[in-house]
């Protein structure tokens, strides 16, 4: 079961990542902008950023990791159980937050294997 240490892990490896905070909460940003928070609330989570459409793909899957509050109806961003979810997938979801996040030239150097400008 991954934890907001292992959150932690996987996302600084991506360029520019920083901890920091968020209503405060512990949350994470690339070059300023929010793209993972954990909740506190009474629902709690871990609110990862995605496209509407994804976020509308992973509730439909009937996946138990996957839930919303009516907070965030119309908004691009799932909630992720981490008590739910595997490894592998929340890597990905991770990533998939941070590109919606980080600048198109980071996306860019990062999929290239090359050192940000």
């Amino acid at each position: 079961m991954p934890t907001w240490d292992d959150v932690v892990a996987i996302a600084t490896a991506l360029p520019e990542v920083e901890e920091s905070t968020s209503y405060r909460t512990p949350s994470l940003r690339v070059r300023g902008k929010g793209f993972a928070r954990l909740r506190t609330e009474a629902e709690g989570g871990l609110v990862l950023m995605c496209q509407l459409d994804e976020k509308a793909a992973l509730l439909a899957s009937g996946d138990p990791a996957f839930y919303t509050t009516p907070h965030y109806d119309g908004y691009g961003a799932i909630l992720v159980d981490l008590t739910k979810i595997s490894r592998d997938q929340l890597v990905e979801l991770i990533e998939d937050a941070w590109r919606q996040k980080a600048p198109k030239r980071l996306r860019a150097a990062f999929d290239d294997g090359r050192a940000p400008a």
